[in-house]
């Protein structure tokens, strides 16, 4: 480990990868160690245009006894190289090599037996589709999804019927951009040169996103037909998400209150298909990423976090659950 763009503290380990068609490949572990020793553990999983950078996020679980690490998935922030179309990929499995190796370290090198995994947004997609492509390694005792990225926030004639056909497109150029119309609500809304309080880097995580590609379009959609389908993720899952999706096309101050990336209400429908032990909560005047929300709405989503591993994470609550394993969740309906 060396010193973190973050500074002291913050640690990072570059983990090398096969090369794709591009080039060569990294991805980037940024570890933060509790003020005692401790033997619990919790991943952070960024979303699309973003990386590492909330570094109250950590001081949350650090304050409370969990060492903090993050990764900065291949083609994102720390681990975006020159050669590299940023935040592109082929298939969410692409992914799980560098999730897996994060893992190891945090499990075999640095001695921790109770991972967390939190996921934001397309992160929380992530996370949701390793945490059940590798159930039987027990590689995590819980998943914390803030945001997840469930389905397009898109009316139904574009999620369903035209969706399969405009990522069939991807065969005709997987790195093709799609003409959107991005507001940059959201990023104006976080960033402190803008109506943010936040300070992060734009050539990472840009006010408008990174163009939308094809094939990462695809790539997205398969994920979320697994989601549709029903994944059998068997650990506690705490779904988080705001109370209120902006929809309006231009600023407004409104924003500050709303999740201006994702519908929330597709957020809360598809949630119970994740696993058996789906713990779906709220949070009045959230945003996109509800960590960087203001103080209000903050303080309310890291109370909830707080209650939701007292019952889950702890050592009693795991001797409780042997005895009495939660109720299933109920799938949602097709559509």
């Amino acid at each position: 480990m060396e010193t973190d763009i973050l500074g002291a503290p913050y640690e990072r380990h570059i983990i090398d990868l096969p090369s794709d068609d591009e080039g060569p490949v990294v991805a980037t572990l940024v570890r933060r160690r509790a003020n005692q020793s401790t033997k619990r553990a919790v991943l952070y999983l960024h979303g699309f245009c973003d990386y590492f950078f909330q570094t109250h996020l950590a001081d949350f679980f650090t304050d409370r006894g969990w060492d903090f690490y993050a990764l900065d998935l291949r083609k994102y922030g720390r681990s975006l190289l020159g050669h590299q179309t940023p935040n592109f990929v082929r298939s969410l499995t692409e992914y799980f090599p560098e999730i897996d190796e994060a893992i190891r370290i945090i499990r075999t090198e640095d001695g921790h037996d109770t991972v967390l995994l939190n996921g934001h947004s397309t992160g929380g997609l992530i996370g949701s589709l390793w945490a059940d492509s590798r159930r039987k390694a027990k590689y995590v005792d819980g998943l914390f999804l803030n945001s997840p990225f469930l389905d397009f926030n898109a009316p139904w004639l574009i999620r369903r019927p035209l969706a399969p056909i405009i990522s069939g497109l991807a065969s005709l150029g997987h790195y093709r951009k799609i003409t959107m119309n991005v507001s940059g609500t959201y990023g104006r809304s976080i960033h402190v040169d803008h109506n943010g309080e936040w300070t992060y880097d734009l050539t990472w995580k840009p006010v408008e996103s990174f163009p939308v590609r094809l094939g990462w379009l695809r790539a997205i959609r398969e994920g979320h037909l697994r989601v549709r389908r029903g994944l059998s993720v068997d650990v506690p899952i705490l779904v988080t998400a705001s109370d209120a999706s902006f929809k309006k096309p231009t600023w407004d101050e409104v924003a500050h209150d709303m999740d201006a990336v994702l519908d929330v209400d597709h957020i809360v429908r598809w949630a119970p298909n994740l696993g058996d032990k789906v713990t779906v909560v709220r949070i009045p005047g959230g945003k996109h990423d509800l960590t960087l929300s203001r103080p209000p709405a903050r303080q309310r989503l890291f109370a909830e976090v707080d209650s939701w591993m007292a019952a889950n994470l702890s050592a009693d609550a795991a001797d409780s659950a042997a005895k009495s394993p939660n109720p299933a969740a109920t799938p949602a309906a097709p559509g």
